[in-house]
């Protein structure tokens, strides 16, 4: 492993030890000698993993005596969500494109889409990769694999989910050109314009974009920031509502960054499958737990085949990429032509490096390092809001991604307020864009996937400024 990425790996495991209770509030950490000695680094590589964790509040230097634990933050997460308990066409999404080109403009400061920065991904290993697969399979590089995909790449996935609990066999899968277009030809194959579909709420704005453009109507279940959508709304919205189908992030959810527990999994799919809808799984973050054990899918506990489990290496390798996959189940016909007739297929060149990347190992140790760098990410981000942003000022506090969701003081508008960043070259997501009916104006949401440099630490604390700004009115 990379010593620039060695300190994150480091410092993730203290920050494991002090949510354990191994080192309490008020005490003393191991000395820098002795935890170089332990992990086999070097004295300079534990410094910096030190602090990094005293720039999140973790940790407090004491000259001459060493680092002692900080209690941990305070800031309540945000409520449970309270969304209208009727089906809704989708509106107000047209800031959404604007959000994503600022995503591409140098002059931003971008927290607002959830791209992770390039230079937090294994840009070399990834052009190492392509050129191999160039090289040796040249004229497979440049040929068309029609659905469902080069079987190489198949076998692969299929591999590392059957490794983290959920079985998979090759022919199950089908590559798509990323997770959306998996989501996206899910729908299509399940509903018709008119139909409601069940979504968390607040959601992915980019799934309410799909649901739009496919004529479908959104019904927003309430959901938790810890325990993910509640499974009680959901049972009451199945009596009340013909459901054609219903989408969950399952996994580090965006934007609250919820995980459902192995029980509630399997309560989720029983509950869909007794009123014969299917689910959509979308599990695009499910590889990037901080602790480094990836959390289970609902895909595991489908018996009937109703559940369509969909993800993509766009958060963990490269979102320019554009390579994903579903698990079709009982719709694996429909959704391969659905697939043909969309796009023919994904590019197979890399296809082939991504194959590549999973059977040498490397994609693995690329996540133990991106998974380690973006919790420390998170949590300098976290500490930071809490700094510089008004007191009452909720933050999720999520075990996996790179999220975060605030809910802002009453009488600050995430709108107003992204209009005033938007002014100084800071892009944000505002809550309205996670919701069919627009709520959510209280709430906003940031990206951490980005390096911690000077311009970052002033947007955060303009950002504060602002919020400060608008609640004094």
């Amino acid at each position: 492993m990379s010593t620039s990425y060695r300190y994150a790996e480091i410092a993730a495991a203290l920050e494991t030890r002090m949510r354990d209770g191994l080192y309490r509030p008020g005490e003393r950490l191991p000395g820098v000698r002795r935890l170089a000695r332990e992990f086999g680094v070097s004295i300079g590589t534990v410094l910096e993993a030190l602090h990094r964790l005293e720039a999140q509040g973790r940790v407090r230097a004491r000259a001459r005596s060493g680092y002692y634990v900080q209690a941990p933050t305070q800031a309540a997460q945000p409520a449970i969500s309270t969304p209208p308990p009727a089906p809704a066409p989708v509106r107000g999404q047209d800031m959404v494109l604007r959000l994503l080109q600022a995503a591409n403009d140098p002059a931003f400061v971008q927290l607002g889409a959830a791209v992770p920065d390039p230079r937090l991904l294994p840009r070399k290993a990834l052009a190492r990769a392509v050129a191999t697969a160039y090289r040796r399979h040249p004229d497979t590089a440049i040929d068309c694999a029609f659905p469902p995909g080069l079987e190489a790449l198949r076998r692969q996935v299929a591999r590392h989910l059957s490794a983290h609990g959920t079985p998979l066999h090759p022919d199950a899968l089908l590559i798509t050109s990323g997770c959306l277009e998996a989501v996206t030809l899910a729908l299509r194959a399940l509903t018709r314009p008119g139909d409601v579909v069940a979504v968390e709420s607040p959601t992915y704005y980019g799934l309410l974009q799909a649901l739009d453009a496919l004529g479908l109507q959104a019904l927003e279940i309430p959901t938790d920031p810890a325990q993910g959508i509640s499974l009680e709304a959901l049972g009451f919205a199945l009596e009340q509502w013909s459901v054609a189908a219903c989408i969950v992030t399952t996994n580090f959810s965006n934007p609250l960054g919820a995980v459902l527990s192995s029980a509630r999994k399997r309560a989720l799919t029983e509950l869909l499958a007794a009123h014969g809808v299917a689910l959509i799984e979308d599990d695009i973050y499910g590889d990037l737990a901080f602790s480094g054990v990836r959390p289970d899918t609902a895909k595991r506990y489908d018996r009937g085949g109703g559940v369509i489990y969909c993800g993509s290496f766009s958060k963990t390798l490269s979102p320019g990429m554009r390579v994903g996959w579903v698990a079709p189940g009982v719709e694996f016909e429909r959704i391969e032509f659905l697939k043909y007739a969309t796009n023919l297929a994904a590019p197979s060149v890399l296809q082939l490096a991504l194959a590549e990347l999973l059977a040498s190992g490397a994609y693995l140790r690329h996540l133990r390092e991106v998974s380690a760098g973006f919790a420390l990410a998170v949590g300098r981000m976290r500490h930071a809001v809490e700094r510089h942003f008004p007191p009452g000022t909720r933050v999720t506090r999520p075990s996996g991604g790179f999220l975060l969701w605030l809910q802002l003081p009453a009488g600050i508008d995430s709108m107003a307020l992204h209009a005033r960043a938007h002014r100084e070259g800071i892009s944000i997501a505002p809550g309205p864009m996670f919701s069919a009916s627009g709520k959510y104006r209280d709430c906003l949401r940031l990206n951490a996937a980005v390096p911690w440099t000077p311009a970052v630490e002033r947007a955060l604390r303009r950002l504060g400024a602002l919020a400060h700004e608008l609640a004094e009115g």
